[in-house]
């Protein structure tokens, strides 16, 4: 074939149209959106989340009162119920007063009898005290007898010694030397008698003033009612009405009953846990905030709290009183160890005690257990 009859070659095929690049644009708005949204995050941190730490680990907590008996015995009587608001003094439960009932009429007699002695015994020390006087004076009247048989003794033996004198002579019969003689012997007797009966007399006195000085120490320095026998005898009366007064249970604050337990005819024991009772109008909150969001809280500052309950619509106001001893796991029943090889750090969570408002608290009471929401205001120092 010749060159003449060759076809002419196809024409190329026209290059594929570019594409636009249109994500540029988009990456751009994206990145100042954030740039953005940073600095409102940045903003707002500064001038108003700096200025506060919150958390949603908190929970209403109260000082309940447990009601246990001090008395063992049979409950006769049982006069509220779960949820039932009760007052301060509020007969709860009432024990058997029987056996408590005969024990304090017991003390009461013993009392009765304590005094009767003592008094007894008072009188008994009038009646020493006589007996002493009487002593007292039977020694007197020895020294006068005493001396009387001193002088009798004496004027015998001038009258012996004038007639043994005269009886030389003739002047004194025989018969008045020996009425002389007769009569001194006599008034040496009875000088010795009257001794004996002085030295008796001295014992009879010093015997009466041991019994009475053993009587007066059993009373001394008190009347009948601070004597100690007396005093022990009501101290005994006290504890039985006391006793007593135990077997009926009394509300010891205002507040709800829960976590009744006891029945009528429950034989109950000292210690035994009946019932609580829940001081609504006292609670407060718990709230266990990170230690990393601690360092500028302190006692005082005040807080914005909401409940789960009531929603975000009710704000209570709480006031920081204190902090816990320790985080939750340095007194979990088994605290971590962290003495190991493997240990990792973990942020810890550590209580901080909350008082509310009881206006707030009134106007909408609150549950012992419930889940509030805290914000703490740091206040600058």
């Amino acid at each position: 074939m010749s060159d003449a009859q060759t076809p002419p070659a196809a024409a190329p095929a026209p290059p594929p149209p570019v594409k636009k690049n249109n994500r540029g644009p988009l990456f751009l708005i994206l990145g100042g959106v954030v740039a953005l949204g940073a600095i409102i995050w940045f903003l707002y941190w500064l001038l108003v989340g700096s200025h506060y730490v919150s958390t949603d680990n908190a929970y209403v907590g109260a000082d309940v009162a447990l009601i246990t008996p001090q008395v063992a015995g049979a409950v006769t009587e049982v006069r509220v119920a779960d949820t039932q608001a009760v007052k301060k003094g509020d007969v709860l439960a009432v024990i058997d007063p029987a056996d408590a009932q005969v024990a304090a009429e017991k003390a009461e007699a013993n009392l009765g009898s304590a005094t009767r002695q003592v008094q007894g015994q008072f009188a008994t020390n009038d009646q020493l005290a006589a007996q002493v006087s009487a002593r007292d004076a039977d020694l007197a009247k020895a020294k006068a007898q005493l001396a009387a048989a001193e002088s009798d003794l004496a004027k015998a033996k001038v009258d012996l010694d004038r007639r043994q004198a005269l009886a030389a002579s003739g002047a004194v019969s025989g018969e008045e030397l020996t009425t002389a003689k007769n009569a001194y012997q006599t008034a040496q007797a009875n000088l010795a008698a009257t001794k004996a009966a002085g030295a008796q007399a001295v014992a009879n006195r010093k015997a009466a003033a041991s019994q009475y000085d053993a009587q007066a120490a059993l009373t001394k320095g008190a009347g009948v009612a601070a004597n100690p026998e007396v005093q022990s005898a009501k101290a005994q009366l006290d504890a039985a009405k006391l006793d007593l007064s135990r077997t009926v249970l009394r509300a010891p604050i205002d507040g709800v009953v829960a976590k009744r337990n006891v029945q009528v005819g429950q034989r109950v024991t000292v210690g035994s846990q009946l019932m609580t009772v829940v001081p609504l109008t006292q609670v407060y909150v718990d709230a266990n905030f990170k230690e990393v969001q601690l360092k500028k809280v302190r006692p005082g500052q005040p807080v914005e709290l909401t409940s789960d309950l009531y929603g975000k619509g009710v704000k209570y106001r709480g006031t920081v009183i204190g902090f816990a001893g320790g985080t939750g796991s340095a007194f979990a029943v088994i605290p971590a160890q962290n003495a190991t090889g493997n240990w990792i750090k973990v942020v810890q969570r550590l209580p901080v005690r909350i008082a509310i408002d009881a206006r707030d608290l009134h106007d909408h009471p609150l549950r012992v257990g419930l889940s509030m929401d805290a914000k703490i205001h740091l206040v600058s120092e």
